[in-house]
């Protein structure tokens, strides 16, 4: 038969010059596109073998081969799978997105041996063009198994494209690209070169199932050496847990994760049904140093059919769960033309739940049955999980399971919600925590010193986070979470009750002092008031039950908001001498200018003990210094 020349569809046009110039925005994809479409061949000639007897075609070394020509500028990507008709070639590749796979399926779903047929990609039309980014001209020939000729294609992607019948052309399909000069600054390599090629198919095919062959060049005429095969063909989700030894699975980690340590855990997830898909995670043993910066990249690596299809898919994982590494492998996705940017489907949002549950049912397991595993995992990510507790209320439950925390109890030891709550005093009704920059910190807060005399618990939460989740949460079975340095405290009925007339008799006795100083500090305080949570300090700064604490107010103020600030209650000990001095001066002294600066000094050693700063703080000093000399006079 003559060669015969075909313009392609005007759409078909159109969508060629925009896949060339505008749909990839990495070139190297062409050759991950190639690999996948012969891969797809092979898949379809093994199963078309399968299904009829007496097909006549070789299905004893089913495999790709990339071959090089760096004098001509070729670069050749052959596979000896199922091939095409001539009349296939005019419809699958002179209509862009036309795929024979429905047509396939549909036909084995008729047959007995269909089974696992879902399976194929078969996008040949849509990733064959991606060739034209690197070739001037692009030859392909194939013959389908089964027949005896062959078809020749060749276009230059300019609107034609050339047909013709050959008769020596092996079986299966055979891409020849014609490659344009290198252009480095347009991110256009020389990909005849043999290192460019291995570093593509590592990347992008290295668990294709079938061996891909680099086929050495020929030197003298004479073909010499032997092919090297490129891919591991390893995807270890793809293979039974007894079949993979902790070893590959530690090399598939750092692989995926570039830490040179072995992972803490590994997870591994099957999905079946309706959406198949096989999922490969890896807990770290440490966390990264950028793990709470803006530039940290996360997600996983998204595989469909083994092809790499994204490196840093953010959307399989929530963000709180950004430092668990690993890979998924789909059956189907909604993808983009070029399978690089995802749809936002059903499918994406259902493995993100499924992959959410799966790990948080994984760290709730580990945290049962190896304390140590699970001790190392929440030093190096607990702040992160918790992150959950704001932005996932679905999980946050799952969250509270396997969260622990620093706490009074035990000096060593963390504690969950659901230990202390069986710890709980007779009549206590909330679970108490006070935030800070450490434990010892916390523990030396004036507003421990009632919860540490009545043995009360505690829980010590020392991490940013921390400030913004006790609030989102709110409570654990049915009980508040209550925060030691906010609202009034009532401990009455848990140990020391006080009498209803020593109260009020305290009441009357501080009354004209409590009324002068919130007069007098009315700038920086909202009130004053005797204080119940007060043992051993004269006076201490506690927030409103409704108010934000400074430490969020700073780090709202961080993150660029204008948050006004809030003005901060004042206790008073009434059984500290200071505060009974004090009193006793304020009903005999009527020069109130000494007894003012003692008030502000008060004031501003409450701030400190908290771990603020005063207003002022060189007038602070400055007082502070003039009261010592006085000692010494």
């Amino acid at each position: 038969m003559a060669t015969e020349t075909f313009e392609f569809q005007v759409e078909a046009r159109r969508l060629l010059q925009l896949m060339i110039h505008s749909v990839y925005s990495n070139k190297d994809v062409f050759l991950r596109e190639l690999v996948s479409n012969a891969s797809d061949a092979l898949d379809k000639l093994r199963l078309a073998a399968l299904r009829e007897d007496g097909l006549d075609a070789d299905t004893s070394d089913l495999h790709i081969e990339i071959e090089l020509d760096p004098q001509a500028r070729t670069l050749t990507v052959r596979d000896n799978g199922i091939g095409m008709s001539y009349e296939e070639v005019g419809k699958l590749i002179g209509t862009i997105a036309n795929s024979g796979t429905a047509a396939f399926l549909q036909e084995l779903k008729e047959g007995q041996d269909a089974a696992g047929a879902e399976g194929l990609i078969g996008q040949f039309g849509v990733g064959f063009y991606s060739g034209f980014m690197v070739a001037d001209e692009m030859t392909l020939v194939t013959r389908q198994a089964g027949e005896s000729k062959g078809t020749r294609w060749s276009s230059r992607g300019e609107g034609t494209y050339t047909l013709e019948t050959v008769d020596d052309a092996p079986q299966g399909s055979a891409v020849t690209l014609h490659l344009k000069p290198a252009d480095p600054d347009n991110q256009l390599h020389d990909y005849t070169s043999a290192w460019k090629v291995k570093e593509i198919v590592k990347r992008y095919s290295d668990f294709i199932t079938w061996p891909i062959r680099l086929v050495p060049p020929a030197a003298d005429g004479e073909d010499t050496s032997e092919p090297e095969t490129l891919n591991s063909m390893k995807a270890l989700w793809a293979r039974s847990r007894d079949e993979v030894s902790d070893d590959e699975y530690h090399e598939l980690y750092k692989h995926v994760s570039h830490d040179w340590r072995d992972p803490l855990e590994t997870i591994r997830l099957q999905a079946e049904g309706t959406f198949e898909y096989q999922a490969l995670l890896f807990l770290p043993e440490h966390a990264p140093h950028d793990l709470f910066t803006r530039d940290f990249r996360r997600g996983l690596q998204l595989y469909v059919k083994r092809v790499l299809i994204m490196d840093d898919c953010e959307a399989l994982l929530p963000p709180y769960l950004r430092f668990v590494k690993g890979v998924v492998d789909a059956q189907d996705l909604s993808l983009n033309v070029s399978r690089e940017i995802l749809q936002q489907d059903r499918h994406i949002r259902m493995i993100q739940r499924r992959l959410t549950k799966k790990i948080l049912s994984s760290v709730k397991e580990m945290k049962a049955n190896d304390a140590a595993k699970y001790t190392v995992f929440w030093r190096e990510f607990g702040a992160v999980l918790k992150e959950g507790l704001l932005s996932d209320t679905d999980n946050r439950n799952a969250l509270l399971a396997v969260a622990s925390f620093a706490g009074t109890h035990s000096q060593d030891a963390p504690t969950t919600l659901q230990e202390y709550v069986e710890r709980m005093q007779d009549g206590q009704d909330d679970i108490y925590y006070m935030t800070g920059k450490s434990r010892q910190t916390i523990e030396n807060s004036p507003h421990m010193e009632a919860f540490q005399e009545r043995g009360i618990e505690v829980l010590l939460l020392t991490d940013p986070v921390d400030e913004v989740w006790v609030d989102a949460v709110g409570e654990f079975e049915g009980r508040r979470l209550r925060s030691v340095a906010k609202g009034e405290i009532d401990l009455g009925d848990q140990g020391g009750e006080q009498a209803d007339g020593e109260r009020e008799k305290q009441a009357e006795t501080y009354a004209a002092l409590l009324g002068w100083m919130k007069e007098h500090l009315g700038e920086e305080t909202k009130d004053v008031r005797l204080s119940t949570r007060l043992t051993s300090s004269p006076a201490c700064v506690v927030s409103d039950a409704d108010d934000l604490t400074p430490a969020l107010e700073n780090m709202y103020r961080a993150l660029g908001q204008e948050i006004p600030p809030s003005k901060r209650i004042l206790e008073l000990n009434p059984a500290h001498p200071l505060v009974q001095g004090l009193n006793k001066a304020h009903k005999e002294t009527g020069d109130r200018t000494e007894l003012a600066e003692t008030a502000d000094l008060l004031y501003g050693l409450a701030v400190l003990a908290e771990g603020g700063r005063p207003k002022e703080p060189g007038r602070f000093v400055k007082l502070v210094a003039e009261r010592l000399e006085r000692t010494l006079r």
